[in-house]
């Protein structure tokens, strides 16, 4: 999907430097080598310090480093054939920390009298825009990965086009986490946990299209894949111990078939269906348990089908509707908590989904001012999705699983105007009903009570019903560019883009995991080429310094089951201002 090879020389460049230590370029650079072949080259580096101190050895974390290289050649021999091969490599880290915001003057670590907040994080004043941490073990990752692609597009029996897509990926990861949040020199106050992960995939794919510009069109296919993954995982050794490793295979076959008809001018039926069989196995060797041993495999075959219907009213005014189905594969959850009654349970089911869209696509004046609208409506059976359990030792764990039904439904606008040759706005807005219909025996969060709904042996809460976490009611999103003419080459930029989104939890319910609805707003001035050969801007994101969190997490079941709870911060959490720079020629 990314840039094809250009007949004439083509530079692409982009540098950006900010006030919290922000700094990246990157570049593409696109031409011809002969007649017959392209490429393009491209690279990209980005650093950024972190928003988040950690008193305990005076650094940032929370910050970023990564490097993206990609190469692209493609081969036209002739008119009717092609051969493209594209290659990526990203080597990158990241380092984390997790402030906390809330907590309770009674809170201890693992309920231990002496561990109290002054203890184990010394230096950290606890409130709402803390952006300070003390911990002694230092929480990032590393990654690095890569791959590529071989696709090749053949003119074959007179007007069909045969396509064949060959790709592979590799990718590995290292993580740390200091599991107690702490600087404490106690055994509890390091409790650190480490992993790595390896996962590498071949597919291969092949499309037979008919004519585009028939009234019948259509494309028949067939699609192979190979994935297989390793995960390492140790924790402890006071709490959450763990050690184990995992493997986990799959293996899948599908064809496919889409035909579009235009019935009469206007007039276009699509219908299409998709046929696929898959194989998963996994290892799963708990070191913790004395080496237990757990393997297994499933096999399932699946059909999923889409039909749509669209009428254009006139040549800038549309509607459609479609009806589609989904299909995620099973699958074997294996991180820490894997026993033999979860072996025994066999994979998590396939979680399914029925669609149902409505919209209209319109454009008038000229084409100066589009106005799109769409209603969606989308029901889950056995949706898979992350719930908590408790551990044997009081601890909490995360584990996927088939946590009932699901509905989504709603409706998004989405439109664009040009005022004038040097002004245009466009925006969004969406509003989302998310709703569990169907999740009876739900983990109950954090310090939740009878009272609060947390009932039963063992103790758990009915979320039918319940907005689905990280579902915010209503979102938009506003932007304006003014660029008015300066001289005969230059130009003057001014842009403005505000965001808003409703209140949320992060996990269903729990207080100590709401987000309250808030507004951002990112402006830029600066000066552009008239031809936008070249550009430089100079911006301030939330501009009014509005704090919100993009993660909260409650961690009261390592502090006593007292209020601990900790927050990660977006980029945005502070405001601050930069400059950017872009190169076109």
């Amino acid at each position: 999907m990314t840039r094809d090879p250009t007949d004439t020389l083509h530079v692409r460049a982009n540098a950006v430097v900010t006030s919290d230590q922000e700094r990246g370029a990157n570049v593409s650079v696109s031409g011809p080598l002969s007649p017959d072949v392209g490429y393009v080259f491209s690279a990209a580096y980005n650093f950024w310090d972190g928003n988040v101190h950690n008193v305990f050895d005076d650094k940032q974390v929370s910050g970023r480093e990564a490097v993206n290289v990609r190469g692209k050649l493609r081969w036209k021999p002739t008119d009717d054939a092609s051969i493209t091969l594209s290659l990526n490599y990203v080597n990158g880290n990241t380092d984390v920390g997790r402030p906390f915001i809330h907590i309770a003057p009674g809170a201890r670590l693992r309920g231990v009298a002496t561990l109290d907040p002054a203890t184990v994080f010394p230096g950290v004043t606890i409130s709402p825009d803390n952006q300070d941490i003390s911990n002694n073990f230092d929480s990032r990752t590393k990654y690095q990965g890569g791959g590529g692609y071989l696709r090749g597009e053949f003119g074959v029996f007179g007007e069909m086009n045969l396509i064949s897509i060959s790709s592979y990926d590799r990718y590995h990861l290292d993580d740390y986490l200091d599991q107690d949040d702490t600087s404490s020199t106690t055994t509890y106050g390091n409790n650190n946990q480490i992993g790595s992960f390896d996962s590498e995939q071949f597919t291969q794919e092949l499309r037979l299209q008919s004519p585009g510009d028939k009234p019948f069109r259509y494309t028949v296919g067939a699609y192979a894949a190979t994935n297989s993954f390793e995960r390492a995982f140790v924790r402890g050794p006071a709490f959450s111990i763990a050690n184990w490793d995992a493997t986990s295979k799959s293996r899948q076959v599908a064809g496919f078939v889409q035909a579009d008809w235009t019935v009469y001018p206007g007039l276009t039926l699509t219908g299409g269906g998709r046929v696929q069989n898959e194989r998963v196995s996994y290892t799963f060797v708990d070191h913790a348990a004395g080496n237990a041993a757990f393997s297994g495999k499933a096999y399932d075959t699946a059909g999923t089908y889409r039909g749509s219907v669209r009428y254009e009213f006139t040549p800038t005014v549309s509607g459609f509707f479609t009806y589609s189905t989904g299909y995620k594969g099973q699958t074997y959850d294996l991180t820490t908590g894997f026993n033999q009654n979860r072996a025994l349970a066999g994979p998590i089911r396939p979680e399914r989904s029925r669609d149902k869209e409505l919209g209209l696509r319109t454009q008038f004046f000229g084409r100066r001012l589009t106005l799109n609208v769409t209603l969606f409506d989308t029901d889950y059976d056995n949706l898979q999705a992350q719930t908590i359990e408790t551990l044997p030792d009081g601890t909490s764990n995360y584990r996927l699983t088939n946590v009932g039904g699901l509905n989504t439904r709603g409706i998004e606008f989405e439109g664009s105007a040009t005022l004038a040759s040097d002004l245009t706005l466009g925006g969004s807005v969406t509003y989302l009903d998310a709703k569990y219909t169907s999740f009876g025996t739900a983990q109950c969060y954090p310090l939740q009570t009878a009272a609060l709904g947390c009932t039963g042996t063992p103790t758990r809460q009915n979320l039918t019903g319940t907005r689905v976490p990280q579902a915010p009611e209503w979102k938009f999103n506003v932007n304006a560019d003014y660029s008015p003419r300066l001289t005969d080459t230059l130009r003057g930029v001014a842009q403005v883009n505000w965001q808003y989104q409703s209140s949320l939890y992060y996990a269903a319910r729990d207080p100590e995991t709401f987000q309250p609805a808030f507004h951002i707003v990112n402006v830029g001035l600066g000066i552009r080429d008239e031809d936008r050969r070249w550009e430089v801007v100079g911006f301030v994101n939330n501009l009014f310094d509005q704090q919100y969190y993009s993660s909260l997490v409650n961690t009261a079941g390592n502090f006593g089951n007292q209020i601990a709870t900790q927050a990660l911060l977006p980029r945005d959490f502070r405001r601050y201002g930069g400059v950017r720079l872009a190169l076109n020629f």
